[in-house]
């Protein structure tokens, strides 16, 4: 099946369909973008609308993945934790003190409400955010010096259904919520982007490159897929 790949987005589906009238772009079961456009609709017309709708794919997206629950006490990212407080204010906050993600919440509101998760998930992409830049470049620089494969640029997303992407041109794209992995998972989807850099597919050739970096990469492939790249 075609594909295209876009920098933030990732790796996107095409569809032809003698019934579709116009290009529609939704959400995949599998949380990735998936597009449909007539039998002889020109691609630049997927790309084009992708460029006009960012927002809406982002919200999409966000919604797709609105599963995610919180609770008092449990770990964000590898460096912080979420601190509930009951207060007498009318809103729901949430606001990061330092390795800390401190919410307030009004009696009657539960944590879980959509409201609140949509407050809290604020300041838990923006833990991840500053976890992600702080610890993701460096590692991506010290793996590709190490098996000698270059990029040109990294770049971080989080409305992505994916962990990690490289564009033809050699910027590598990487969901913050690689925080939320174990260490070993993270270095796989690192080497495994750079992988991208030599073999802009996954022929035997990108695999076994895989393997040099990343001789379990079978075990932490399987792994990967019982993780899930939302926020």
């Amino acid at each position: 099946m075609p594909t295209i790949i876009d920098e933030e987005f990732g790796t996107i589906t095409l569809r032809r369909s003698a019934r579709a009238s116009h290009v529609r772009i939704k959400v995949a079961p599998d949380g990735r973008l998936r597009a449909s456009l007539p039998l002889y609709a020109p691609i630049f017309l997927v790309k084009r609308l992708l460029k006009n709708s960012r927002d809406e794919l982002r919200a999409m997206l966000a919604e797709q993945h609105s599963e995610t629950t919180f609770e008092h006490g449990m770990t964000i990212g590898k460096s912080h934790s979420l601190i509930v407080r009951l207060t007498t204010v009318k809103a729901v906050s949430a606001t990061r003190h330092g390795q800390q993600i401190v919410v307030s919440l009004p009696a009657g509101q539960l944590l879980n409400d959509p409201g609140s998760v949509r407050v809290v998930r604020d300041s838990v992409i923006e833990a991840l955010r500053i976890e992600a830049k702080s610890y993701l470049p460096k590692r991506l620089a010290f793996l590709a010096n190490k098996y000698n494969v270059t990029y040109e640029k990294v770049r971080f997303s989080h409305a992505s259904g994916r962990w990690g992407s490289c564009s033809s041109n050699g910027t590598i794209s990487l969901n913050i919520a690689l925080m939320k992995l174990p260490f070993e998972l993270i270095d796989y989807v690192l080497i495994h982007e750079l992988s991208h850099t030599v073999h802009m597919n996954h022929s035997d050739e990108f695999w076994n490159l895989v393997q040099i970096g990343d001789p379990q990469y079978k075990i932490h492939r399987r792994a990967l897929k019982n993780e899930n790249p939302s926020i």
